[in-house]
């Protein structure tokens, strides 16, 4: 079903009411009614599209705030894993990308509806695009032949997620580079 130029824009309109009040007042407080009056649409409109607050700012900020976050391909695997994690490190270092995203997870532990949205449309994706890159990196002999790329990836994310989500220090560029020195230096003697 498309939508009628009329039904994108108050789509849009709704979607970017929904953005800037979860910036303005937070993900806790946000609530259907508010971003239907900023909107300037009815309740019954938004519930029509979207179940819920999570499922309506996860569409939003994965519509009005697409990612590209795809890997370059220099030849060097470590060089281009920094690169594109160095990017993804500057897109939830900034609103409304980080601070939203950082309530979504949280949302997704108790709707599993948005865990499902968040899963198939972004963490599958950006998954994807990973293992992807060291699977090409694997057959150019640059990491074993045995080396568990799945297992990588989780090596890889584990860090960043525990420490955006769970201590809550600023990511930096510096720690993505002791991260990926720590899985492809290793940690031995």
């Amino acid at each position: 079903m498309t939508d009628s130029p009329r039904g994108a824009a108050r789509t849009e309109a709704i979607m970017r009411a929904a953005l800037e009040l979860g910036q303005e007042i937070g993900y806790a407080r946000l609530s259907i009614e508010a971003i239907a009056a900023r909107a300037g649409a009815g309740k019954h409109t938004i519930y029509r599209r979207w179940p819920s607050k999570g499922a309506l700012l996860l569409d939003s900020l994965l519509s009005l705030h697409p990612t590209s976050l795809d890997y370059p391909d220099t030849g060097d695997v470590i060089r281009d894993l920094r690169t594109q994690i160095h990017a993804a490190v500057d897109l939830l270092a900034n609103p409304p990308f980080g601070p939203l995203y950082q309530a979504l997870i949280g949302e997704a532990q108790h709707d599993p509806e948005v865990a499902a949205a968040l899963n198939e449309r972004f963490i599958t994706p950006q998954t994807e695009l990973t293992v992807t890159r060291l699977r090409t990196a694997r057959e150019q002999g640059q990491l074993s032949p045995a080396f568990d790329l799945d297992l990588a990836m989780a090596i890889l994310s584990g860090p960043l997620y525990f420490q955006f989500l769970i201590t809550q220090e600023t990511l930096t560029h510096a720690y993505v580079d002791r991260v990926l020195d720590a899985l492809f230096t290793g940690m031995g003697a």
